[in-house]
């Protein structure tokens, strides 16, 4: 009787990860309702056991960095495991990388964004190169020669690995590096040179701290040229075949994203092309950033809903002192708590989508609104997504601290995205920044809070502060987080009111804006509806 098993959650898988009923009323909501029967095609595939199995295998497995062959000869190339390519082959067949851009029509960066929301819940590390791709070609668009030249091949639904001439693969991929070890966050104090080839082309010496993804095929770069910091599109390989002088010094030891390899990376006369204007390459390689930033908020949500999928699925099937886990008032508290954070960032996530779509087709109004909210959104879900893994891990006991769980997998990749593109300072003080040069996007902010008004006391009142915050300039920058953690609060509390059940909205509106819930996950007031909270979160 010592190895009978009992009293143990059966394994979750078989389940539809897109059977999530805040992301796909937003898919609905933000004009992607076309997308939605492939959706349901890959929530399921991402809920399989085999797909649950590439992302153990290529965590297990990570990246190796082989500088040289046997004879000497500089190679420079990153093995992964084949679960990464099984990874790559699923997002790029969907369509992550870049179908918004070669296929657009009303709510296409909305269904991209339910994707990758979805197939990230997989595994993240992955979806790193994926990102990159699909903002590339907003940057890359500043250069319109370029970019025909480039486009086809990075639309491409044909994952095409390894290292050869990139426009004569099926498919390529986008990669990013602009921070150095100097500098950091603070791209401008960057030494790597640029100088004009006399044919068009630049040829670039320097080195890059950061490179995530190195085995892409194409990569945009920050450079020092004689007019000032600029943008460059460099090729692993160049046309003619050869390798360009790229090498890969070492990769990363990194607290997660272990299936992604990082590295950093020395250029030695390396050729490569300008994208936009000399001295504007902070501006032109913005437009990657931001769209990266979107991902930011989109993986930090799917791994909200990750976690509390499991811990609701765990507590559900344990027992302890003769009830369900689940059943147990104080537990369900905690539940119900995860299941709000997490619906909350999806409905933003949503939303967020959905202006860059309607931006994207001239929309100047929902563009002022992203310019903002995409700031205020990438540092606070980004921030709450380490809090809310932890808490979720914690859901299932020591056996969420084990690794064939799964959890600590989820808890080490949580703070990835609050560091990347603009760690938590950059991306607050960004939000002033926003503020105070661009009028138009303060209004934008409260003309969407707005069309809640006088539907929840705790919101208006919550409204009312923030903008009397904002009208008072002492110590501004000293305040920075709070406004832009208030901002996000009172943005999410906007959209649940109009949005979501009103169960969604009063626990919200309540817990987070008016004072009456804790600090921490399960603290929620009594007297709300946790039943429907947590029943929402059930597969």
């Amino acid at each position: 009787m010592t190895h009978d098993v009992f009293n143990q959650a059966r394994p979750l898988a078989g389940h539809d990860v897109s059977a999530d009923a805040a992301l796909m009323d937003g898919v609905i909501r933000e004009g992607a309702d076309w997308a939605t029967g492939e959706l349901r095609r890959l929530g399921l595939q991402a809920g399989s056991e085999q797909a649950q199995e590439w992302g153990r295998l290529a965590n297990e497995h990570p990246p190796v960095l082989r500088t040289h062959d046997r004879y000497g000869h500089r190679i420079d190339e990153v093995e992964y495991h084949p679960a990464w390519h099984e990874l790559m082959t699923v997002a790029v067949e969907a369509g992550m990388h870049a179908t918004p851009w070669a296929s657009p029509r009303p709510g296409a960066h909305v269904a991209r964004a339910a994707k990758f929301y979805v197939w990230s819940q997989v595994e993240s590390g992955h979806g790193c190169p994926i990102s990159m791709t699909y903002a590339s070609i907003a940057a890359l668009r500043h250069s319109p020669a370029l970019a025909a030249e480039w486009e086809p091949a990075l639309a491409s639904r044909s994952y095409d690995f390894g290292l050869r001439p990139p426009l004569g693969k099926r498919g390529v991929l986008a990669g990013m590096a602009m921070t150095e070890k100097q500098g950091g966050s603070d791209v401008r104090a960057g030494t790597t040179r640029a100088e004009p080839a006399g044919d068009g082309s630049y040829v670039l010496t320097g080195h890059k701290w950061f490179n995530s993804a190195p085995m892409c095929d194409v990569f945009l770069v920050l450079a020092q040229a004689p007019g000032g910091l600029s943008c460059f599109l460099l090729p692993r390989v160049l046309p003619d075949g050869t390798r360009n002088a790229v090498h890969l010094m070492r990769l990363k030891d990194k607290l997660g994203n272990r299936s992604n390899a990082s590295a950093e990376v020395e250029y030695h006369g390396a050729t490569a092309w300008l994208v936009g204007e000399e001295g504007r390459g902070v501006r032109t390689i913005l437009e990657m950033v931001n769209m990266t930033r979107l991902d930011c908020v989109i993986g930090s949500a799917a791994g909200m809903r990750y976690g509390v999928t499991q811990a609701v699925h765990h507590a559900r099937h344990r027992k302890a002192f003769g009830r369900h886990l689940a059943d147990q008032p104080l537990m369900r508290n905690v539940l119900a708590d995860l299941a709000l954070e997490s619906e909350a960032a999806t409905v933003l996530m949503t939303r967020l989508a959905g202006a860059t779509d309607r931006a994207i087709a001239g929309d100047r109004a929902e563009a002022a609104l992203r310019r903002t909210a995409l700031a205020v959104s990438k540092y606070w879900v980004c921030k709450r997504a380490p809090v809310h893994a932890a808490e979720a891990l914690e859901c299932l006991g020591g056996n969420g601290y084990v690794e064939e769980s799964q959890m600590p997998r989820l808890f080490r990749d949580s703070p990835l995205n609050g560091i990347w593109e603009g760690s938590g300072n950059v991306a607050a003080l960004d939000v002033l920044r926003a503020l105070g040069r661009e009028p138009e996007a303060r209004e934008a902010f409260f003309d969407e809070v707005s069309l809640a008004a006088g539907a929840d006391r705790h919101l208006d009142g919550a409204a009312d502060r923030l903008r009397k915050a904002l009208d008072d300039p002492t110590d501004l920058e000293v305040r920075a987080r709070r406004v832009a953690e208030d901002m996000a609060l009172v943005l999410q509390g906007s959209l649940l009111v109009r949005l979501a059940p009103a169960a969604v909205a009063d626990a919200f509106c309540v817990s987070r804006l008016s004072g009456e819930g804790g600090h921490a996950f399960g603290t929620l007031p009594a007297g709300l509806d946790l039943d429907t909270l947590v029943g929402r979160a059930v597969l």
